[in-house]
């Protein structure tokens, strides 16, 4: 009897082409609705951003009008949303406030530009060192940040922001029971509205924020000295911009990764980030990143999948602010601070959290998930969040495999009567797991000559290279005489080229 046995690819998942929506409505109308929706959401946070980096509410708008259109087109990940930020107005702030708006807009192309040499040189590969611990750190953070976002919006402000804001939740938690053809986002923001106007309910609205502009963006050449002295001024903040900018669009880009079980491009993606900031910087915007709030209301609330839905949501956004300017005024922020506190609950990792998680989960992991975040919310900057989190994670990966590292010890006596030692050592030798094998070998007590057994152990650095000559010179002062076998060949190569050239023990 012959078993045939045949291998099952995995499924992969696919999101819908560009051509595909536009072939089927249903997917369409879903696409041009959440770019409705997300454009609703851009303009109070691009325009509270503006006032982070102090300048015009116009600069925020329309970087996040061009960032998005060009993205949609350039950009690694469909359905993602790129525009003007908060991380991004922090870090060139100070530009703005000690040297101008010239220099801002200088920082910002300059910025793009790194993004592109950084793309170009493959920084979008270092996401794979990313483990999971700090990515659900990151999301929770983001969560936690979200909802922080919209205390202003909320507290001090009229009683009845508190009750609009509540029927505002409970449309969108109620409505896809009945029916996802429209957002529920969308449906609440328009309803409310409505109420609001028609009531003539006195509560804070988007016209509030800041003054809309009533133009189109036109062509920006920063006006700024072409010299060393500039550059010198602006190249620091364009490149903590552009590390900035690529770690939190990237790490945006995995998050949709996840939610949609699709992949994505992320070396395109890093130099899409570049052209869209010096699209940017020429039409007179402050630069920016991926949005995580908007793209989680794109992705996970509106259920987009394109980048359709990306394109729209610049062009809304400018058809809105220039076009529509009086209409969009009136909508009050208790309608956008609904959509932002459940586009809050919807990212946060409850899982994670779970008692029974907790319990399984090992607690060095758990303590990083927990680092993160606490830096993110302390700091307020994703970014140096996940790279403290990075950091911690690899220390307790160092700690975890350096204790897998065993050294055995046995005596062995020949035919003839001779002795001699043998260590046979196990595991994985870098610095954390060779600094203490000099403290393994009974150098005084072993015969004269000591074979050291690495044929199950792996030499992984100039740590290790320097452990081991430290233990021949030991024994040698002894008197005694040491071998070492057994070395696969990447071990054996690595360890001749360093060996007796690293001073140990001397």
């Amino acid at each position: 009897m012959t078993t045939v046995t045949q291998s099952v690819p995995a499924q992969v998942h696919h999101s819908p082409t560009v051509l595909s929506a536009l072939r089927n409505p249903k997917i369409l109308l879903r696409e041009v609705l959440a770019g409705l929706v997300v454009a609703l959401a851009l303009i109070p946070e691009a325009i509270s951003f503006s006032i982070i980096a102090g300048v015009d509410p116009r600069v925020g708008l329309f970087s996040a009008f061009v960032m998005a259109v060009v993205i949609s087109f350039v950009g690694g990940r469909a359905a993602m949303i790129t525009g003007a930020t908060g991380a991004i107005a922090l870090v060139v702030a100070p530009v703005m406030q000690e040297y101008g708006l010239d220099h801002l807009i200088a920082t910002v192309l300059l910025g793009g530009i790194l993004q592109l040499v950084l793309g170009g040189l493959g920084a979008a590969k270092l996401m794979r060192f990313v483990p999971r611990s700090v990515m659900i750190g990151f999301v929770n953070a983001l969560a936690i940040l979200i909802f922080t976002a919209q205390l202003p919006n909320i507290i001090g402000v009229p009683w009845l922001v508190w009750p609009i804001a509540a029927a505002g939740i409970a449309i969108i938690v109620l409505l896809p029971r009945l029916t996802k053809a429209i957002p529920a986002p969308l449906v609440a923001i328009v309803v409310l509205t409505l109420v609001t106007v028609f009531a003539s309910l006195a509560v804070p609205t988007v016209g509030d924020e800041g003054k809309l502009p009533d133009s189109l963006p036109t062509l920006f050449i920063p006006n700024v000295p072409v010299t060393l002295e500039t550059l010198t001024t602006i190249a620091p903040y364009a490149l903590a911009m552009a590390l900035v900018g690529l770690l939190e669009s990237l790490m945006t880009a995995k998050l949709v990764d996840e939610v949609t079980d699709t992949g994505s491009p992320k070396t395109r993606e890093a130099l899409g980030q570049g052209i869209a900031n010096i699209a940017s910087g020429f039409f007179g915007g402050m630069g920016g990143c991926a949005m995580i709030g908007q793209t989680m209301i794109n992705v996970k609330a509106s259920g987009a999948r394109t980048r359709i839905s990306t394109f729209l949501s610049g062009v809304f956004l400018l058809v809105l602010v220039v076009g529509l300017g009086d209409v969009v005024a009136i909508i009050p922020m208790a309608a956008l601070v609904a959509v932002m506190v459940m586009v809050s609950v919807g990212t946060f990792d409850w899982h994670s959290i779970k008692p029974s998680t907790l319990k399984r989960m090992p607690i060095g992991e758990t303590l990083v998930m927990v680092l993160t975040v606490v830096i993110v919310v302390a700091t307020d900057n994703l970014a140096i969040g996940v790279i403290i989190g990075v950091i911690a994670a690899m220390i307790v990966f160092a700690r975890r495999v350096s204790h897998f590292t065993t050294v055995d010890r046995s005596i062995e006596t020949l035919s003839t009567g001779e002795q001699h030692a043998r260590y046979t050592v196990e595991g994985e030798l870098f610095f954390a797991s060779s600094n203490d094998l000099t403290t393994q070998f009974d150098y005084s007590g072993d015969p004269d000559l000591v074979i050291i057994d690495m044929t199950r152990s792996h030499v992984w650095d100039a740590s290790t290279v320097a452990a081991l000559d430290a233990i021949e010179t030991k024994y040698h002062q002894h008197g005694k005489r040491v071998e070492i076998r057994g070395m696969n060949d990447a071990s054996q190569a690595f360890h001749g080229r360093l060996a007796g050239n690293l001073g140990a023990g001397h």
